[in-house]
């Protein structure tokens, strides 16, 4: 049987300054303001085959890219009623959300109760002013060398779903995908993509770059779908 090629998988530090205690954070006392994810308020929040993580590991495949905020741009096309672009400045004028939520990375660890604060999903589709009935699934690309993943629009909508500038409390720092990256908490965190540059949708399932290197098309972490013959 194969397996994903060691080589594409780098482990690349631990953001220590991130560290958790060892309870594990939940959403009890949270405030109402914040959208708390569903897995979170589960008895035994860790998926099966996974850890928990006090620390915030940092994994990529080509590194960090180099982007210029002058020129940022985040893109929506396709399955939509009107094609959207937004620069940097555009983008920070969005209303923001605040969502509590557990991270499962594919490599088996998990770190719990994490604050993510951006732009919801659902905002950003209805600045491109809906989508069409073709809008099936979304190809999602990142600035780091053409890199896209998949996955259905139902899990991209989900209401903890969002494009991500702050990390509990904290601007997104660029090895965990800074300045914006997506966060779709109820899947691996592979489909979260960093360094996200724009969304296209689309009538049909594509392959992204992980899933073209053997990894599954869909990603829940409680069925432990992490390779394609899972």
């Amino acid at each position: 049987m194969n397996r994903i090629p060691r080589k594409l998988v780098k482990m690349v530090g631990v953001d220590l300054d991130k560290l958790q205690p060892e309870e594990a954070p939940g959403p009890a006392a949270l405030p109402g303001d914040i959208i708390i994810s569903d897995d979170t308020r589960r008895a035994n929040r860790i998926p099966p085959g996974q850890s928990r993580t006090r620390k915030w590991p940092v994994l990529d495949a080509s590194g960090p890219p180099r982007i210029d905020l002058d020129h940022w741009r985040f893109r929506m096309w396709g399955a939509v009623n009107r094609e959207v672009e937004l620069d940097w400045s555009g983008f920070q004028e969005l209303p923001r959300v605040k969502v509590f939520a557990d991270f499962h990375c594919v490599t088996r660890w998990s770190r719990l109760g994490n604050v993510w604060e951006g732009v919801s999903t659902s905002q950003l589709v209805e600045q491109a002013g809906g989508l069409t009935q073709d809008a099936k699934f979304v190809l999602v690309y990142g600035y780091d060398y053409g890199w896209t993943v998949n996955l259905p629009v139902a899990e991209f909508l989900a209401g903890d779903a969002l494009v991500a500038l702050t990390h509990d409390g904290a601007p997104l720092a660029v090895e965990h995908g800074g300045p914006a990256r997506l966060i779709v908490p109820k899947l691996y965190a592979w489909k979260s993509a960093k360094w996200v540059a724009g969304v296209e949708f689309v009538s049909e399932d594509v392959a992204g770059f992980w899933e073209r290197n053997g990894y599954h098309m869909h990603g829940d972490p409680w069925k432990e779908e992490r390779f394609s013959w899972d």
